[in-house]
């Protein structure tokens, strides 16, 4: 990727597929904080997780590809990209574990050995172990993000395999599993679509994104945010959205007082999908253990919304706010960009996927920095 910084203008252009240029200059950030771009290359780049070493893996969606992005000399610009896999069904999650990476294709989860050592050495043939394949084969919301929690347990959600429809278990749940792929089961239920999820840092409660049915008009139901603070919790999909909106079709004799109502609510068809909580030392304290959402951008909405990064602030265990963070992917109704996936890097920056543009962003902080507030 070839970059060019404007000093005079303060604008910085980058080039990306084929010689277009990235307007990252259009990027709204608060102050003190900036954008740039920290791998490109990287087709489909979606769901993201740490190795060892600041080690990045890429898991994509349609390209069907799984990268290593590695930052050989440590100046916070990748200097390799590796593919890892081709030719699997939708991978769209990995994890990282024990030497190990797991990549969650539609219907099974894949482990692979020695990853480390492989990087260094990637002209060796690589294959993985199955660890479970038993997950239905519904490419409707098929795709998977998969992380461990504190519990040493690998959480893997199965969205419904629809808009709107009520199907037994497991379809719209999160399941969770041993990392030997034994002791699946259900730990929540009523989720339609969740492409992300994290632990808070200090009660270690599971909270995760979700994203709400289509067909009910631009501004109903909202996309979500909740907490699972235990097993055995059920959110309402397909009978109740947004924690307070009866569905037309599911929601008779089923009132949303039985169900878990969001955390908070997002907006309406913006496609949360990655979050992580903010545990690095880069950002200013207000941030510390708050929540970014990568909003993937609206595709039936009659005025575009989402394609952007968005803040949800916390006070202690409890969501108060919502607000924008990083935004300028979306100019008027059109998009350049589509953030997929964040990541908090050991330096403290925060990493956004984009499978839009085959890029990795990443966000800094520093008080000199010339960004203007909003």
């Amino acid at each position: 990727m070839l970059c060019v910084l404007s000093v005079a203008a303060g604008l910085t252009a980058c080039m990306a597929r084929g010689g277009s240029a990235l307007p990252l200059q259009k990027v709204r950030l608060p102050r003190g904080f900036a954008i740039d771009i920290y791998a490109s290359g990287v087709p489909g780049a979606r769901s993201m997780a740490l190795g060892p070493a600041g080690v990045l893996f890429v898991g994509t969606k349609d390209v069907g590809k799984v990268y290593a992005v590695l930052d050989d000399d440590g100046d916070q610009k990748a200097d390799r990209i590796l593919t890892i896999a081709t030719g699997l069904n939708m991978p769209n999650g990995v994890a990282f574990r024990g030497g190990a990476l797991y990549v969650a294709e539609v219907n099974r989860i894949l482990r692979y050995d020695g990853i480390i050592q492989w990087l260094q050495h990637p002209e060796r043939p690589l294959k993985p172990a199955v660890v479970n394949d038993t997950f239905p084969k519904d490419r409707h919301h098929g795709w998977k993000f998969i992380r461990f929690g504190p519990d040493g347990l690998l959480y893997v959600p199965v969205g419904a395999p629809c808009n709107i429809c009520e199907r037994e278990d497991p379809y719209a749940s999160i399941m969770s599993m041993k990392p030997d792929g034994t002791g699946l089961e259900v730990f929540a239920r009523g989720v339609r679509n969740t492409v992300g999820f994290d632990w808070h840092p200090v009660t270690r409660q599971l909270w995760f994104t979700d994203n709400g049915r289509d067909m009910l008009g631009d501004d109903i139901p909202p996309d979500e945010l909740n907490v699972a603070p235990r097993k055995g919790m059920h959110f309402g999909y397909p009978y109740c959205h947004g924690g307070d909106i009866s569905d037309p079709e599911f929601g008779k004799g089923r009132p949303c007082s039985s169900y878990a109502p969001p955390a908070m609510k997002l907006g309406p068809h913006v496609a949360a999908v990655g979050m992580r909580f903010y545990t690095g030392a880069m950002f200013p304290e207000e941030y510390r253990d708050q929540i970014f959402i990568a909003e993937h951008g609206s595709w039936n909405r009659s005025a575009k919304i989402g394609y952007r990064v968005a803040l949800v602030r916390l006070q202690g265990n409890r969501a108060i706010r919502y607000e924008p963070f990083a935004e300028g992917w979306l100019e008027g109704q059109d998009a350049w960009g589509r953030p997929v996936d964040v990541e908090v890097m050991p330096d403290g920056a925060l990493l956004v996927s984009d499978d839009e543009t085959g890029v990795i962003y990443r966000i800094s902080y520093s008080p000199a920095s010339p960004v203007s507030a909003k």
